[in-house]
């Protein structure tokens, strides 16, 4: 009997390290924007801003399981901008991506003027990368986790003039982190949320002159 609850308390232990702990990094390059899509509001403060949301995946040839990740994708895309309360209305409209190159800013307030005629902004996102990743090996025996890969581009449609123009890595991971595909959703949105959401990086203090 003792055997059996020594190799018990064994077993609880082994799975309890395969759970693992994992840590987020968002690393971003480009232009991000110089505040918050949506800055402090309350529930009483009025929504202002309408937005029209151009999205689509750009998946690399040997992707697995595209429909699965583009409606994770979607999902995610959908809760981030329903928690947004400044944003009157939303209007999200699917476009092919093009394989090589980048849809110029004019083309892209083109598209949205013929199905948004009044969005205050266009946002452009290509979704790069969507799914859980696992590495077996040294110096760690087993590494998993998820990440999330964005191009993210905002343009002010009254004006207009290029707001944002981001590429977001997204990633949540540690040693023996396994989580397969039901977060991706969870996963999309955080990385929008890194992108748009979080406040942009502080300028550098100017140098204060020395005095000979």
């Amino acid at each position: 009997m003792k055997r059996r609850i020594a190799s018990l308390h064994l077993g609880l232990a082994f799975l309890g390290a395969l759970s693992g702990c994992a840590s987020t990094t968002v690393e971003s390059t480009g232009q991000a924007l110089p505040s918050p899509l949506c800055g402090p509001t309350s529930v009483t403060t009025p929504a202002t801003t309408s937005v029209a949301v151009l999205w689509g995946p750009s998946w690399r040839p040997d992707q697995k399981e595209p429909p699965l990740r583009e409606a994770a994708a979607l999902r995610g895309i959908q809760q981030f901008f329903a928690s947004q309360r400044c944003l009157t209305d939303v209007a999200l409209h699917r476009i092919d991506i093009p394989a090589q190159g980048e849809l110029p800013d004019d083309a892209l307030l083109a598209t949205a003027k013929a199905r948004t005629p009044r969005a205050d902004k266009v946002i452009l996102i290509v979704v790069r990368e969507l799914g859980p990743k696992l590495a077996i090996g040294l110096p760690t025996l087993v590494e998993g986790g998820t990440e999330v890969v964005i191009e993210v581009r905002v343009l002010d449609a009254r004006h207009p003039v290029s707001e944002a123009q981001v590429r977001t890595h997204w990633q949540k991971g540690g040693p023996f982190y396994i989580q397969g595909v039901r977060t991706l959703d969870q996963d999309m949105q955080a990385a929008l949320s890194a992108t748009l959401a979080a406040p942009a990086a502080p300028a550098a203090p100017a140098a204060t002159p020395q005095r000979p």
